[in-house]
């Protein structure tokens, strides 16, 4: 089997596969829906197939070369940390196998970059994270950051996603910098939300002073207070505006919305669920108010149609819409 053969798609997801596997003592529920994935397309099998080649090659390799090329599984009762830094000796190791990626990697895609970050969250996830210095790093779905601490400053990038900071002071003083694809973000003493979206930096900030840079934009930072929020791009800086009630509820896994349009909602609830969730524009318009747990985007979907004139269109699973409601005749 040719490596090439195999989709870039069901390549990454039999090495994510590989890593849950490796992890410690699979779950029978894991195990089933590893297979199940597998079944669901010759694609996944092939991919699988091929990471299994690759590994048994691995394992012919003499022992000192094949440590170096990719650290042992993690044991039962290693943290689930080492699992995020085997999913990127993973990576490394198929590529140079002939996985079907090296191509991909070598240009810098974005899915690559997130793939290889520090640390990530699936779709829907909610993670919270130390660092060295004890700052306190909360993600939200889809997120991926890098963190990059040495002797001038504490740097962490946003790959994708939205992250919340809650910054500790630096014995050594070292300036505390956020980089996203249009720029950095200096904060003051602060707890900050930062997300990045398709060409451009939200900015929240709950507590002190950020000061935005944008990559291309000449001049002194723009400071924003507590209270205040702003978007950027890698040119210029939008407008400060007053921070909404609840802007900061998804870190507990809620979304409070206040008179939100229905398409601006439903954008919201579609990056906490698998697949595609749309709004049909003959209701975007229509408004939406309360506090709505995203883990469960389905129930959430339900309350829409008891509480608004609208239907939920299910394709498939992975394909639904948001309708005008149409009574039976």
């Amino acid at each position: 089997m040719s490596g090439a053969q195999a989709s870039e798609a069901a390549s990454l997801e039999a090495v994510e596969w590989l890593v849950r596997l490796q992890a410690g003592e699979v779950q029978p529920e894991v195990d089933a829906a590893w297979r199940m994935w597998r079944a669901q397309d010759p694609g996944n099998e092939l991919a699988w197939q091929h990471v299994e080649g690759c590994m048994a090659r691995l394992r012919s390799l003499p022992a000192p070369l094949a440590h170096g090329t990719l650290a042992r599984a993690p044991l039962h009762a290693r943290a689930r940390e080492e699992a995020r830094v085997t999913r990127r000796q993973a990576l490394a190791l198929l590529t140079v196998f002939g996985l079907g990626t090296a191509g991909w990697l070598a240009g810098g895609d974005r899915q690559a970059t997130i793939w290889l970050a520090d640390y990530r969250t699936g779709t829907g996830e909610l993670r919270q994270i130390v660092l060295d210095d004890g700052t306190r790093v909360t993600l939200g779905t889809s997120t991926a950051i890098d963190v990059r601490f040495d002797a001038r400053q504490r740097q962490l990038t946003v790959r994708g996603g939205e992250i919340m900071v809650a910054t500790a002071p630096d014995r050594a003083q070292r300036p505390f910098v956020v980089r996203t694809a249009q720029g950095s973000l200096r904060p003051v003493g602060t707890r900050f939300a930062v997300r990045q979206d398709e060409g451009h930096t939200r900015l929240g900030v709950f507590e002190g002073a950020v000061d935005i840079a944008p990559e291309q934009l000449a001049g002194a930072p723009r400071r924003v207070h507590a209270g205040e929020q702003a978007s950027f791009t890698r040119e210029q800086i939008g407008a400060i505006e007053a921070l909404p009630a609840g802007a900061d509820a998804w870190t507990t896994g809620m979304l409070v919305a206040h008179e939100m349009p229905l398409s601006t909602f439903v954008a919201e609830l579609a990056r906490y669920r698998p697949g595609r969730l749309a709004c049909d524009p003959a209701i975007a318009h229509l408004p939406v108010s309360g506090i709505y747990p995203l883990a469960d985007t389905g129930q959430v979907l339900d309350m829409l149609t008891r509480t608004l004139p609208v239907d939920v269109r299910q394709t498939t699973r992975y394909w639904v819409t948001v309708v005008p409601h149409r009574p039976a005749s």
